[in-house]
């Protein structure tokens, strides 16, 4: 979409962090934007400093993982502004422990948030991109931790699945003059680690009872040490807003990781390699 000025926008989680500065290089780029967050305050506050520097923007409180609040709320933008162009299903949380500390809150709050509520996204908003025959773009957030998976299985998982779910409908939805990027952002200046202050009563073992190990607990430290000093939300909306623009496949922060992801495509090379004087029996 090299076009972006008079575009409407929605995107998920778009009162601070990520989504806010994906906003934010939209507006400034003439992009109507309807905000939603979970965190009605913080969403006020958003749209305040949006108007007050004349940007045509309007919010909406949605608990996402919550399929008919995504509904209500894509009925709310298309009321409010008429289309939509672009979908950014960018909210998150940094939800789930690693092996032993699993619940089931934990797994269906993860994942709802983090890929649930992405495929839902898909669902209500991909019929209204294609209604007005202008094409369009998606947006999903996932993480680096969806490329290089660690501890921490429900987070990796879900953002696993944001991946898949992009390159698959990256294929299937560009006759239909949809693009479609997945973000995989590294270490980034976000309350992430604050996920738990907008916790649905429904999800209320998904915290941990216990601890974490004296392992897990200094890995903890080192990744929150690691956001306190990350990339500036803003320079990922703008790397976003490119993305957009030029239909980027793949959106990364920086190359931090890149020999990571290096070695595990050669670990799966090095897997074929192992079998390829085999031949299989039919």
């Amino acid at each position: 979409m090299k076009q972006l000025e008079g575009k409407t926008a929605f995107v998920t989680g778009a009162a601070s962090g990520i989504g806010l500065g994906i906003a934010t290089s939209l507006a400034q780029a003439g992009v109507k934007v309807m905000l939603c967050d979970i965190e009605k305050d913080a969403l006020d506050a958003a749209v305040k400093g949006f108007e007050e520097t004349n940007a045509d923007v309007d919010g909406v409180v949605a608990d996402i993982s919550i399929k008919k609040e995504l509904q209500a709320a894509a009925d709310q933008t298309i009321e409010r502004f008429g289309k939509v162009h672009i979908l950014v299903n960018n909210a998150g949380v940094g939800g789930g422990g690693g092996y032993g500390a699993w619940t089931d809150g934990a797994w269906e709050w993860t994942l709802g948030v983090n890929l649930m509520a992405v495929i839902w996204g898909v669902e209500i908003f991909g019929p209204l991109i294609e209604s007005h025959g202008e094409g369009g773009h998606i947006v999903s957030t996932a993480s680096i931790a969806g490329m290089i998976s660690g501890s921490g299985a429900p987070y990796n998982v879900s953002k696993y699945g944001v991946v898949a779910l992009s390159e698959g409908l990256r294929v299937e939805l560009e006759p239909r003059n949809i693009g479609v990027s997945v973000l995989c952002p590294g270490f980034i200046r976000t309350k992430i680690f604050d996920s738990s202050r907008n916790l649905p009563d429904r999800f209320s073992d998904a915290l941990p009872e216990a601890p974490p190990s004296a392992q897990r607990a200094e890995i903890i430290e080192h990744v929150k040490g690691r956001i306190e000093t990350g990339i500036d939300t803003n320079y990922v909306g703008d790397l976003v807003r490119e993305g957009i623009e030029n239909n980027w496949d793949y959106i990364f922060t920086d190359t931090e990781f890149e020999p990571n992801i290096e070695d595990r495509f050669g670990a799966i090379k090095a897997a074929f390699d192992r079998i390829r004087d085999r031949t299989p029996k039919r």
